[in-house]
């Protein structure tokens, strides 16, 4: 904390003084971060912006005061005047404090006023400032004050050599007087005796209510002493209760501790349950939110079977339409059923025909299909001969050779005749051998291949089969066949 020095040069304890160069402005301005003053709930609208921040933090420089007196006269009003420096800018909410020396905090002010913002800064007049206390409000013992300048955040910018509030000695007044005045003086004493007998009849009159008040005091003071023996009366009928409560205190001591203890047991079983709880909480949350799910899979059920039973409704309708378009149906196919019968007669007839045609023809143009592979085989093989033997096969005459012994043709090209000939006469299939239908007793060709294949086409063509159900009917029973296809459609 700084100290001052007065005008003998000895140091005043707890007095902050100001700079020795007061225009040199500090490093800190008033837009910096000096620990803003927070204004607490306890203080008023009225009450100036104070802080608890230590000495070492304010700063002093930034406002100077001028004019100040050693000391002051009691009684009446004091003018203080001070100097805005050039970096400092004044606030709405700053104000100047009297503060006795030796405070520590902004908090310790003994009076305050507001000081008034200059209309222009930037103007000589603005910097050179002034504040009046009145002299109801100012220190009235003895003691040393100072003038301190406080920001609206409750940081010192400025302060003052200390002063007093004390009269002039006496020996120092030289007391000058004229007629006129001792005229008044007179007159003055006259008024002064006048209203001395005034008090002095006064005072008579007090004197007798005093004495009345006396013999009142007399009464109050019997009844005091009786409220005494009451109270004594009370009292010890209160230590007796006191004892009582100590001997019911240590029983409810011990069976604190007792309850203490099963508190302790109930509040693990507390954490316990509550775990549970936040569990079952959890789950129940899970249950909730599917029965929320259920309920709206349940009304978008129910909104879709109101919507299957009307149209339940309309099918039914339309299939009392169709059961009767059925029974036309049928009356008009029993009729139709007749002439389908010999259709289908003169139907299996054709279809015996072609299926022995197709047969025939299947095994035709299989064998014909084998005799041009072996053909180009010959080919192959018999220019693979020639060119072994050295003839060119264009020189060749291609003349066919009769045989009377086989009754065979040979192939043109072949010198020496077709040596598979006999292989081909004893595998090619005969023609007349013939397999019948187990079903209808229809005749095809032995080959054991072309055989299934061509069983299989039969009976194809002797059954009927659902589309949907893949059941099988006979040919025979079409009609039954088309009853069941159009049941599936209902």
């Amino acid at each position: 904390m700084t100290c001052g020095r007065g005008q003998t040069g000895q140091l005043v304890p707890g007095f902050l003084a100001p700079p020795l160069f007061p225009s040199v402005p500090c490093c800190c301005s008033a837009a910096a971060d000096c620990n803003p003053w927070t204004p607490t709930m306890e203080e008023t609208v009225d009450d100036p912006p104070t802080s608890a921040v230590l000495l070492d933090h304010c700063h002093f420089s930034q406002v100077i005061f001028n004019s100040v007196e050693k000391f002051y006269i009691p009684g009446g009003d004091i003018t203080c005047y001070y100097t805005l420096t050039q970096h400092f800018i004044p606030r709405r909410k700053d104000w100047i404090g009297i503060f006795r020396v030796g405070w520590k905090t902004t908090r310790e002010y003994y009076t305050f006023m507001w000081v008034t913002l200059p209309v222009d800064l930037n103007s000589e007049s603005a910097k050179q400032q002034e504040v009046q206390f009145k002299a109801y409000y100012l220190p009235k013992d003895d003691e040393y004050y100072q003038f301190c300048y406080v920001d609206q955040d409750g940081v010192v910018r400025g302060a003052s050599i200390p002063f007093q509030f004390r009269p002039e000695n006496e020996e120092d007044i030289l007391v000058v007087t004229t007629q006129s005045e001792v005229e008044e003086i007179e007159q003055h004493n006259k008024e002064l005796c006048k209203e001395n007998r005034e008090l002095k009849d006064s005072c008579v009159s007090l004197q007798k209510q005093n004495s009345d008040m006396q013999a009142t005091l007399q009464k109050k003071q019997e009844e005091l002493e009786t409220l005494k023996s009451i109270n004594k009366k009370l009292e010890q009928t209160m230590k007796e209760q006191k004892d009582c409560w100590e001997i019911e205190l240590l029983q409810l001591k011990e069976q604190n501790q007792k309850m203490s203890s099963e508190n302790e047991k109930m509040g693990v079983r507390v954490d316990q349950l509550q775990a549970q709880l936040s569990n079952q909480g959890r789950e129940m949350e899970k249950l909730v939110q599917g029965v929320q799910d259920k309920t709206e899979q349940l009304e978008h059920l129910k909104e879709e079977n109101g919507q299957l039973f009307l149209s339940l409704t309309e099918q039914r309708e339309h299939q009392k339409k169709l059961e009767q378009t059925v029974e036309e149906m049928k009356q008009k196919e029993t009729t139709a059923a007749k002439k389908q019968q010999e259709l289908t007669d003169q139907n299996m007839d054709l279809s015996k025909r072609l299926s022995e045609n197709m047969i025939i023809h299947d095994v035709l143009q299989r064998e014909k299909e084998k005799m041009e592979k072996e053909n180009d085989y010959l080919k192959r093989e018999n220019n693979r001969l020639l060119s072994y033997m050295g003839l060119d096969c264009d020189s060749l005459s291609y003349q066919v050779p009769t045989s009377n012994q086989g009754g065979t043709r040979q192939d043109p090209g072949l010198v020496f005749g077709n040596p598979y000939s006999g292989i081909q006469e004893s595998s090619a299939p005969s023609l007349l051998s013939i397999k019948k239908c187990p079903t209808c007793k229809s005749d095809f060709a032995a080959d054991v291949f072309d055989h299934n294949l061509a069983l299989e086409q039969h009976l194809q063509t002797l059954s009927l089969n659902c589309p949907i159900c893949d059941k099988t009917f006979p040919a025979k029973e079409k009609q039954i066949f088309e009853d069941h296809v159009f049941c599936h459609t209902l």
